[in-house]
């Protein structure tokens, strides 16, 4: 079965060619069936994969070669997928909970005039994905990387005709987020050069083994550069400010490529890279302090959004800094297992969103309240998903959230307390997003007044998602097989805190979460208490509402900065210097040309007068060598 990993791959391709060929021909909902259910097939495959891969005991898992790629003097580089329980867990998570969004934008995206070319658009992603997540090589990874760069480009400037206050021209959004994103690949291409040029191959398991056989590599400088490529694609600090804006395209896609898929690439990167990691304690330290600053900046940030998707946006960055801190702290495995819970419930929360903003056109919270009554099961859906991102007990945000805390605890008490801080503001956000968008009354009653549920294709999807939220955390639970066991064999073994420590901070991070819902609770029951603490945190709250000034930063800093040089650089060293010098060398030929041109005249005295010339430059070469 494992043999037939290859169709993992085919599966998408044909649906996005069967879309690409026929989509005018059969129609609107033969070609969402058509991309779902080839998305859908391949999760099944996947599912059946997953006995041989998780109980194999080769840690190096099973490599498909496909076709031999690039053979360039030294460079040889095969086109292979490695199926190992790292990659698997991956392609479920991207085919599983993209059936069920694919599923959910049928209902959501009735109605648009390019609902083919969405659909075709996804299935470019899911296959691009895949093609990251199974490649044997940094190459062939890379080049997934790209396809779901381009794919997220498109998808997020889908209504490109469009543009509002919030967002400005959605087009820009895709092309921020694209532009953004290229930063980061250099420094994957120069991280996959250095590699190279040390190792001599990009196959995962022949640089793997050169680590292990002791090779001399500059590991800290390749961490790095991986680093840079992991905040470009998974929105860590100072490359986040493209997440946010791409909330612009369709929900949808908010929920595939900013909650369960492309955004945690990097954590993948990190994962598969961890014997880099491992050598390097100051890569590995800034990593850490990155991943769990990006938290806190970004939690602050969602606390005092009124967008109920820029909240969900924040949140994501936010929670992908603790997957960095999990990763950086050398909790690889705890990393992927965050990663799988909050592709649950952080699509469940903007799937959820999607629905609220299918039903009243709108997503500013001072525009909702008292949704719950008549949208009960969105309400019920979104509020298991503000539960498990708050780290509620029993909810898997709780389980796989706080599992990274007690990693850094481990790690340095003072990473903890800023992730435990950090723990305390999602709570707060998450519970300040349910209470304004679903409790309370209407503040708008106009648009309470068209409210409705919504149908079945768009909640199915999103009560699969909340059961997936509520039990995930069970992946993890002490039994039989834990995820972090079947990834140990690929990602190494992580040794827990003591017993009584880690009951101790699991009880305190409970505390902390439920905290977070009395506060919320006091503030909008009026207590009089928390005036004043607002008025204490008035200097942070205008710092979050500007975005801690990094976007004033690029706009009227670094871009101005950097228009300014290209203008320098483009009428003074192209114009001037390098026109001047082919310019100039061009003029010089021609004048050269143009005397000697003269001397080809036709006339014989002419040509009479240049062989004397040139024999006597002759006879006196001769005679002063002589």
């Amino acid at each position: 079965m494992i043999s037939l990993a290859w169709l993992l791959l085919l599966l998408p391709l044909a649906g996005m060619l069967i879309n690409l060929v026929l989509g005018r021909v059969i129609g609107r909902r033969a070609t969402a069936v058509v991309a779902s259910g080839t998305v859908g097939g391949a999760f099944l495959l996947a599912l059946s994969m997953a006995p041989a891969v998780f109980g194999s005991h080769d840690h190096h898992g099973a490599t498909i070669h496909l076709w031999n790629w690039i053979d360039m003097g030294s460079l040889h580089v095969p086109m292979a997928l490695l199926v190992d329980p790292l990659s698997l867990t991956m392609v479920l998570v991207v085919t599983g909970v993209g059936f069920l969004i694919h599923v959910y934008a049928i209902g959501y995206m009735e109605g648009d005039e390019r609902f083919n070319r969405f659909f075709l658009y996804l299935n470019l992603f899911i296959l691009a994905m895949l093609l990251l997540v199974l490649g044997d090589s940094f190459l062939t990874l890379f080049i997934g990387w790209e396809g779901v760069g381009l794919a997220s480009f498109l998808l997020i400037g889908f209504w490109f005709d469009r543009e509002d206050d919030l967002y400005g021209s959605f087009a820009d959004c895709g092309k921020k987020a694209f532009i953004v994103n290229r930063i980061g690949d250099v420094g994957m291409i120069l991280a996959m050069a250095l590699i190279w040029s040390i190792v001599g191959s990009l196959e995962f398991n022949e640089v793997f083994h050169a680590l292990e056989a002791g090779i001399t590599i500059p590991a800290t400088a390749v961490c790095l550069l991986l680093l840079l490529a992991v905040a470009g694609k998974s929105a860590q600090f100072p490359l986040y400010v493209w997440l946010p804006d791409a909330m612009a395209g369709p929900t949808p896609v908010s929920a595939l490529i900013h909650a369960a898929t492309m955004v945690t690439a990097g954590i993948y990167l990190m994962a598969r890279t961890h014997a880099f990691w491992e050598l390097s304690a100051t890569a590995s330290t800034t990593a850490a302090w990155v991943g769990v600053g990006t938290a806190f900046v970004a939690g602050t940030m969602a606390l005092v959004q009124h967008d109920l998707k820029k909240v969900l946006a924040y949140s994501t960055v936010s929670q992908l800094g603790y997957m960095v801190l999990g990763a950086a702290t050398g909790a690889f495995a705890l990393a992927i297992f965050h990663l799988v819970t909050h592709a649950f419930f952080k699509a469940l929360l903007f799937l959820s969103a999607g629905s609220v903003q299918h039903a009243t056109h709108e997503l500013d919270m001072r525009k909702l309240g008292g949704l719950q009554q008549k949208m009960p099961g969105t309400a019920r859906c979104f509020l298991i998903g503000v539960l498990a991102l708050a780290g509620i007990p029993i909810f898997s945000g709780f389980f796989s959230k706080d599992a990274i805390l007690l990693s850094a605890f481990g790690k340095s008490p003072l990473l903890y307390a800023v992730g435990l801080i950090t723990a305390l503001i999602t709570s707060v956000y998450a519970f300040r997003a349910w209470w304004l968008t679903f409790n309370g009354t209407p503040r708008d009653q106009e648009i309470h007044s068209h409210v409705h549920e919504s149908g079945a294709l768009m909640m199915v999807p999103l009560w699969i998602l909340a059961g997936l939220a509520f039990v995930g955390g069970g992946l993890n639970l002490p039994v039989a097989l834990t995820l972090e066991r079947a990834l140990e064999g690929v990602l190494g073994h992580h040794t827990p805190p003591p017993l009584q420590l880690e009951i101790s901070l699991l009880a305190v991070s409970a505390v902390v979460a439920v905290t977070g819902w009395w506060l919320i609770r006091s503030t909008y029951h009026h207590a009089g208490w928390i005036d004043s603490v607002k008025a204490t945190m008035k200097p942070l709250t205008k710092t979050a509402r500007n975005r801690w000034y990094l976007d004033t930063l690029y706009d009227d800093g670094l871009v101005p900065t950097l228009h300014a040089a290209s203008q320098w650089f483009t009428n003074v060293v192209d114009r001037i210097l390098i026109d001047g010098i082919v310019n100039g060398s061009a003029q010089l030929a021609m004048n050269i040309s143009r005397q000697a041109r003269r001397v080809n005249n036709g006339q014989v005295p002419t040509y009479a007068l240049s062989l004397f010339v040139g024999a006597t430059v002759l006879v006196v070469v001769f005679w002063l060598a002589v």
